[in-house]
């Protein structure tokens, strides 16, 4: 059985990306993450992301690149981070998140961020900096 992908985006905007704290569920409230969700059948990774940044903080975004790496999640779920830009909106966490925080570099170890995402925070680091 393939397992089913949960994209996150590391939105970049202005030098800085965005970070999401998590409401729910309970073992990850009030962790940091890059906010998504899992790609509905028969949707691309980036339709997935464009779609779930919409809905989850009100913002269009295009989907630009994968960060490299991949994580089990659980049984058949696997999470895949990909770059993102902010194309119109303000994000606003309206749904699974409690708050928001653009960070630059320099901010990234500033917030607790959920293992899978951390991992990835060196890639977003080189990316933020290299756009300066």
């Amino acid at each position: 059985m393939e397992n089913r992908v949960v994209v996150g985006g590391a939105l970049l905007h202005r030098g800085r990306v965005l970070a999401a704290r998590r409401s729910a569920p309970p073992e990850t409230a009030g962790r940091w993450e890059f906010p998504g969700g899992k790609a509905e059948p028969g949707e691309t990774p980036q339709q997935a992301l464009e779609r779930e940044l919409y809905e989850e903080l009100g913002v269009r975004t295009r989907a630009l690149a994968p960060l490299p790496g991949e994580w089990p999640i659980r049984a058949g779920l696997v999470l895949r981070i990909w770059t993102a830009e902010l194309l119109s909106g303000e994000p606003l966490p309206l749904q699974d998140h409690s708050e928001l925080r653009w960070l630059t570099p320099a901010e990234l170890d500033t917030v607790d961020w959920l293992d899978h995402d951390r991992a990835v925070l060196p890639e977003v680091a080189r990316l933020l900096t290299a756009g300066d």
